[in-house]
């Protein structure tokens, strides 16, 4: 289906590929993030497509935040009703995609997904919604936190910090 307006996806895609616009998207992700990003470089990521529609209009954005730490960015457009799948997809082979053989699972690099919405996508009154991994008990209710000895492997102070996270926007 041809976009007849210009829309976010579009514009990283073909504007703020120069280092010289980087400002502006940055500025976006540290709103977003609710950290300081800066950008590293705008990676190629409709090159390796597996299938026609494999991480359609997407783009990644190697970043590294307040921390030093490097986070690889996705931002997606696309209108489909498996659309919730379809990131926890675009998420998992992203994550492998960057890990290198024989590299230890300690080193794998974080995702974030944000995703511009041009669709309703479930229920909901909110415009911008986050999701992320926690594990909870059964019985006690309580979270599963990391011991002092995986804070020091991860460095990170919770298990949440470790997996995806996953950004909806809503922008009709």
């Amino acid at each position: 289906m041809k976009r007849k307006l210009i829309t976010f996806d579009w514009a990283i895609k073909r504007l703020l590929r120069s280092k010289a616009n980087f400002g502006i998207l940055e500025g976006f992700l540290t709103e977003l993030l609710k950290q300081e990003i800066t950008i590293l470089e705008v990676l190629e990521s409709e090159g390796n497509q597996e299938t026609k529609r494999d991480k359609f209009n997407r783009v990644d954005l190697k970043v590294r935040d307040n921390k030093q730490e490097i986070i690889i960015i996705e931002i997606q457009y696309d209108r489909e009703y498996d659309y919730l799948q379809r990131i926890f997809y675009s998420e998992s082979k992203t994550a492998i995609e960057y890990m290198e053989a024989g590299q230890a699972y300690t080193k794998i690099t974080k995702v974030i997904s944000v995703n511009i919405l041009h669709f309703d996508l479930g229920t909901g009154t909110d415009y911008i919604y986050k999701g992320t991994t926690s594990f909870t008990g059964l019985h006690q209710h309580d979270s599963l936190g990391l011991t002092d000895k995986q804070k020091k492997l991860f460095n990170k102070t919770s298990i949440e910090a470790l997996y995806p996270e996953y950004y909806l926007i809503k922008i009709n």
